[in-house]
């Protein structure tokens, strides 16, 4: 059984900074892709950042140059550091893996969701 586990959300004043975690644990093989979605009420999920085995990162027009998606293979874990965050950027939040299991198989798993409010 694998699990992803996210941290960080909250409350946040426009022009402030969150930063975001989430740790996978269970009986992980490897880790590929990590990523970061985002939903807002009333819309899709989409895409906020997302992060290759090899280091090589991704981020939707609306995160660059304010957000930076890191991760830490030893622990398992992907960040996402957000600064300069707008009332536009509240939604809930969520971590997404691809993950090979020790039985050699492979597929996608999400995290639970952490809510991120931008207001003043």
């Amino acid at each position: 059984q694998v699990q992803l586990v996210e941290s960080g959300g909250g409350l946040v004043q426009p022009g402030g900074s969150l930063r975001l975690s989430c740790v996978v644990s269970g009986s992980i093989f490897s880790i590929n892709t990590m990523a970061w979605y985002r939903q807002a009420p009333g819309k899709e999920r989409e895409l906020v950042a997302s992060t290759t085995g090899i280091g090589s990162t991704n981020y939707a027009d609306s995160a660059k140059g304010r957000f930076t998606i890191s991760r830490d293979n030893a622990k398992k874990a992907v960040y996402l550091q957000m600064n300069s965050l707008k009332p536009e950027d509240t939604a809930v939040y969520y971590c997404y893996a691809i993950v090979t299991d020790t039985t050699g198989y492979t597929q996608p798993y999400w995290g639970q969701g952490t809510q991120v409010t931008v207001s003043s």
